[in-house]
């Protein structure tokens, strides 16, 4: 029956698909699960289709339910656009941004920077999502991403955020306590510390093969900040951004002349770019990443 049919049972539906369960939806709506069940079941009766096979396991999109999905998908951006349009959203930077980053970038130079951009929009609220993955801004994983790739398909805007620098480190005690490395061909006498490759969420992060061919990685972490921390433990040697590692002083940089350079975009989707919410913190972060050019590529360009 379509006159049962409304937008607040629409958005729980895609909460869910975004969030990837019940309940997480449940906490990023603000309500309780029992009422998030409740409109999904209002949901299906409205259309007279299962939108969810419900398991053990977790819930998947029956066809029904994707069907639903890329509607909802256009639904949604039909309202932020005309919220942009029509409203006074492009006027006041208030409500809630979602920053989806890297861990490494998020977590060592995003997130101390944010109470400044807090100080200038005191209305803002600033979601800092720093997680080793990418996001799908198409839905609505964060309204805001870094990545590490330039986006080759749908209705995203990306600008380059800055080049930064890699380097090889290893602590000071470690150094002392092991043989020095003088060349490559050292590098794989030594404990080696990287990802687990099966979970690298970038192509840009696969890197130890640049190293040496012949490295085999002892230590393996989905995430860079517990690469760090090894390192800083004196686990062994590591490749990491020297934005990250040159601020730590039990780091040294290892073999001076391997560097490797990657890139940092700034990915937004075209519905959301011009909301103020949005705009005036993709600028506020393009204009730290600016500020911190000494940091990202300590070495210059190459």
């Amino acid at each position: 029956m379509t006159d049962q049919f409304d937008w607040n049972l629409v958005r729980s539906f895609l909460a869910i698909t975004r969030t990837g369960s019940m309940t997480a939806a449940a906490k990023r709506l603000k309500i309780d699960y029992s009422t998030l069940s409740r409109r999904i079941a209002a949901l299906e009766t409205s259309l007279g289709s299962q939108l969810f096979d419900r398991r053990t396991s977790g819930s998947s999109l029956t066809e029904a339910g994707e069907r639903l999905l890329e509607m909802a998908e256009q639904m949604d951006q039909l309202a932020t656009s005309a919220a942009q349009s029509i409203g006074d959203s492009k006027a006041q930077a208030t409500g809630a941004v979602r920053i989806g980053t890297p861990d490494g970038f998020g977590t060592k130079f995003l997130a101390p920077r944010l109470g400044e951009l807090s100080d200038r929009h005191p209305d803002l609220t600033i979601e800092l999502v720093a997680m080793p993955r990418e996001f799908n801004l198409s839905r609505r994983e964060a309204d805001i991403a870094v990545s590490l790739t330039q986006p080759t398909e749908g209705r995203l805007h990306g600008r380059k955020l800055t080049d930064y620098e890699l380097g090889l480190y290893a602590s000071h005690d470690y150094l002392v306590n092991h043989p020095a490395v003088e060349t490559a061909a050292d590098v794989p006498t030594h404990r080696f510390i990287s990802y687990i490759d099966d979970l690298i969420f970038s192509p840009e992060l696969e890197y130890a093969h640049f190293v040496s061919p012949d490295l085999r990685p002892a230590i393996k972490s989905s995430n860079l900040i517990a690469q760090l921390n090894s390192t800083l433990a004196g686990a062994g040697l590591c490749v990491l951004p020297c934005f990250i590692a040159q601020t730590e002083p039990e780091l040294v940089r290892v073999l001076p002349n391997f560097r490797l350079i990657r890139t940092f975009w700034l990915l937004l989707h075209s519905d959301l770019r011009n909301i103020a919410r949005v705009r005036v913190t993709a600028d506020f972060i393009a204009e730290q990443a600016s500020k911190a050019q000494a940091l990202f590529m300590p070495n210059g360009q190459k």
